[in-house]
């Protein structure tokens, strides 16, 4: 198992590849994901602790999924206020799309609020305990136990409830056409 230090130098090694294989500087990356190019320096250096909203707001500029800057270790653990996220699975399509499965914990009372992914992402919701409000900021549904939540999150999107809720989320993205497979976040090697 890594220690949280070679998780996070590998997840600074993995943002670098991918900004560096867009022809990103490190400055554009960062004016396009909405954060400092000083705490983007510390996340690819590996000095900071990446959380679920910086990792999201990175991967949308990038045009890949979540895991391809987290990693694919199942039960791999991220973060945000009100939002808990553990890695299931991630299976790579013929077609070059990725689903992704994770394990969903929304804390009562908060709302977290998601950045756009990226073109024809998918998000679908298995509701197993509790509520959950969720989906495009504006339009959002509720589903309790057994019922489920889908929206496209290409603009921005919410998590929401009142006593906490437990889920299965599912995230499929499409082939990111500029990303040639064999290259990291490409279609046969998004990792």
């Amino acid at each position: 198992m890594a220690t949280a230090d070679e998780r996070r130098r590998a997840v600074g090694a993995r943002i670098t590849a991918l900004r560096e294989r867009r022809g990103l500087s490190l400055s554009g990356l960062a004016r396009e994901a909405g954060i400092g190019k000083g705490s983007l320096s510390e996340l690819e250096a590996g000095q900071r602790n990446p959380t679920l909203d910086t990792l999201y707001a990175l991967a949308g500029p990038l045009g890949v999924p979540l895991t391809a800057l987290l990693g694919e270790d199942t039960g791999t653990e991220g973060t945000s206020p009100h939002l808990a996220a553990r890695l299931l699975h991630v299976e790579h399509l013929p077609d070059g799309s990725t689903t992704e499965v994770f394990w969903l914990h929304v804390t009562p009372g908060g709302i977290r609020e998601s950045p756009p992914h990226g073109a024809g992402v998918v998000e679908h919701i298995l509701v197993v305990s509790g509520h959950l409000e969720g989906g495009r900021a504006g339009a959002e549904l509720t589903a309790g136990p057994g019922e489920a939540l889908q929206w496209v999150s290409d603009v921005p999107h919410t998590y929401r409830s009142d006593d906490g809720a437990l889920g299965v989320l599912t995230i499929r993205s499409p082939r990111d056409p500029a990303m040639d497979p064999g290259e990291p976040g490409g279609s046969s090697g998004r990792g």
